[in-house]
């Protein structure tokens, strides 16, 4: 009878080459923030055939850099450009609403290699320019202020060529920061997205956003937070200012709001919860403080780091 380590190496070598891309693939997509290059390593190493690993990243780092919000600088130094859907113009060429320009990046190396000036055709009328860039520039501040790594975009998503009232349009507010630190074995982000209705007809503007929140802890262990939420809600139709004020102070109020509750949820963990890592956690010989479980309020550092809530 063979034992263990022949029976896993007849299993390891009935996988095909479509198999170990997609699960290379899945690893690849589900890194933490800040940390698919060193998966993407092991994950080429572990595979020894270059052409499936060339496969499984191409598919796997443009999910990954959309998912996560990643931001690139472009090379003229104008400003960033943020990898989302909401600005992919075809799977390479993504637009920049505040600097009017469509950056070509690449996903795999994460860089972005040229721009050019967006097109009429690409942009939205003056009418509606008029809201978005009110809007951006509210939330530049707002940025500012709370993610002191944060950065923000504000995408025209209908009705991009309306030119005046009478009609309704949308906008889509991404709002990304990170604290990437792998040398003290910690790595988070923010990521917020919201979309922005103008119901002409009912002068109300409609705002529905999702926040989410990462952070991985790997100091002698693999500690991850991952959290998200959904909110609603609306204000009266106005001014390009005064709309722009107005759902600012709203993105800032649910922002903070959910800030404060991921702190008093870990605040309050009871002890349990804690005692129920015993086993998920690796063998240190050395003891789990029971009575200091308090040290892991991961939403406490994470929070920290990021600079929310300052």
């Amino acid at each position: 009878m063979a034992d263990g380590g022949d029976d896993a190496d007849e299993a390891a070598a009935e996988l095909t080459d479509k198999q170990k891309k997609e699960i290379a693939k899945w690893f690849l997509t589900n890194a933490p923030a800040g940390e698919i290059n060193y998966v993407a390593k092991d994950i080429r190493s572990l595979l020894g055939n270059d052409r499936v690993y060339e496969a499984a990243a191409a598919e796997a780092f443009p999910i990954y850099n959309k998912s996560h919000l990643v931001a690139l600088e472009m090379p003229d130094r104008s400003g960033d450009v943020i990898i989302t859907p909401y600005g992919e113009l075809d799977k390479c060429n993504y637009f920049d609403p505040r600097t009017m320009q469509v950056a070509t990046v690449d996903h795999m190396k994460q860089v972005c290699t040229k721009v050019r000036a967006a097109t009429d055709e690409e942009l939205p009328s003056s009418y509606v320019e008029e809201f978005r860039i009110a809007l951006d520039n509210e939330l530049v501040k707002y940025v500012s202020e709370t993610y002191p790594k944060g950065i923000c975009a504000v995408y025209c998503t209908g009705g991009k060529h309306v030119e005046g009232p009478g009609a309704d349009f949308g906008f889509a507010i991404i709002i990304s920061a990170a604290k990437h630190s792998p040398q003290n074995f910690c790595n988070g982000s923010w990521r917020s997205s919201w979309s922005v209705d103008f119901k002409d007809d009912l002068q109300l503007v409609e705002l529905k956003g999702k926040m989410q929140v990462g952070a991985h802890y790997f100091e002698e262990g693999n500690v991850q937070l991952d959290a998200n939420n959904e909110c609603k809600d609306s204000t009266i139709f106005q001014s390009p200012e005064d709309c722009a004020i107005s759902i600012t102070n709203m993105i800032r109020h649910r922002e903070t709001e959910y800030m404060t509750s991921l702190e008093a949820s870990y605040l309050n963990l009871p002890d349990t919860t804690f005692k129920d890592l015993r086993r998920k956690l690796p063998v240190t010989r050395t003891l789990f403080p029971w009575h200091s479980t308090f040290q892991f309020s991961l939403n406490r550092d994470l929070a920290k780091d990021l600079g929310i809530g300052k």
